[in-house]
């Protein structure tokens, strides 16, 4: 129901207005601590990547853990919602999102701000907000009331599209700083038709047929694209750009709309594609790519017959 309630406030908003351009962006918490402060304040991380696997759903966004920090507005905009949970009133209108504000930007893009600890009534006056203004306080020790976040995950972010009707990836509107955590490929799995597991390695042997190929997935790193390839060719690429709604669920697009239990059947493994293997020597080339453009690439021969 959570996941239901946070969706839904995102939908809502999908009708709302065009204010000016947007002309810049930056992190919604200060991702950089002083040498002479760091042994007393650890910088913030990212707990959860878009579109990473969270208790079945997608990630629509950033869960960070952080020390207690400023919020600040990821770009200009003006704030259309507040959700204080320390309200009278909040009780009467309770959200997945905990004390919360959103901010409309330019091109029809929100930005949505959750699990807060204090709200900045300075930031209220007339609703507008620059880049980098301090919009609201979070804490480690502060578990909210929305019932989602866990101990020690403090702000969760979000760029929604209303133009696309989508939640988009905030790498893509946020500076580049050198952050991306190395990818590797990981071990390799096929999947039958019939749901017969193959560990995949070099020269091995697999009967012809429908295969779902997966990457054993990375803990605190999500690809930004990852791509498949047989004998050279380009069979299917997803690509974690943004999520949309499709039958009643958010999906990734690759060659279908994938749901977060496609793409995530377990807890370790990640779908990298839907494919038919057919007699002969196949030669299998797994490919991800960082948002940077770094690239890891692991090549398999498998002989199907």
């Amino acid at each position: 129901m959570k996941s239901f309630e946070r969706y839904f406030v995102c939908t809502i908003l999908f009708s709302l207005f065009l204010i000016e351009p947007l002309f810049c962006a930056d992190w919604p918490l200060d991702m950089t601590v002083s040498k002479s402060s760091a042994a007393k304040a650890p910088s913030p991380t990212i707990r959860y990547n878009f579109a990473e696997n969270r208790e079945g759903y997608f990630v629509q966004g950033f869960v960070f853990s952080s020390p207690e920090s400023d919020v600040k507005a990821f770009s200009q905009g003006k704030i259309i919602y507040k959700n204080d949970t320390s309200s009278l009133y909040y009780e009467d209108f309770p959200s997945a999102l905990g004390s919360s504000l959103i901010v409309a930007h330019p091109d029809k893009m929100i930005s949505v701000y959750s699990n807060l600890s204090e709200l900045k009534d300075s930031a209220f006056e007339d609703g507008k907000v620059e880049t980098g203004s301090v919009i609201a306080k979070v804490s480690p020790d502060f578990e909210g009331l929305g019932g989602f976040h866990a101990k020690n995950e403090t702000l969760e972010f979000q760029v929604i599209d209303l133009l696309q009707k989508s939640a988009v990836n905030p790498r893509l509107v946020m500076p580049h700083e050198g952050r991306e955590q190395p990818l590797e490929v990981g071990k390799i799995s096929a999947v039958s038709k019939n749901g017969t597991v193959y560990p995949v390695w070099n020269q091995m042997v697999l009967p012809s047929g429908q295969y779902y190929f997966y990457r054993t997935r990375q803990k605190s790193a999500v690809p930004y694209k990852t791509s498949f390839f047989v004998n050279g060719a380009l069979v299917e690429r997803i690509i974690y750009d943004r999520l949309k709604q499709h039958e009643m669920k958010l999906c990734v697009a690759g060659n279908s709309f994938y749901s977060s239990e496609q793409v995530y059947p377990s807890a370790d493994l990640q779908l990298l594609s839907k494919v038919m293997l057919s007699s002969g020597k196949n030669i299998i080339t797994v490919s991800l790519n960082d948002i940077l453009g770094a690239e890891k690439t692991s090549e398999f021969v498998i002989y199907v017959k």
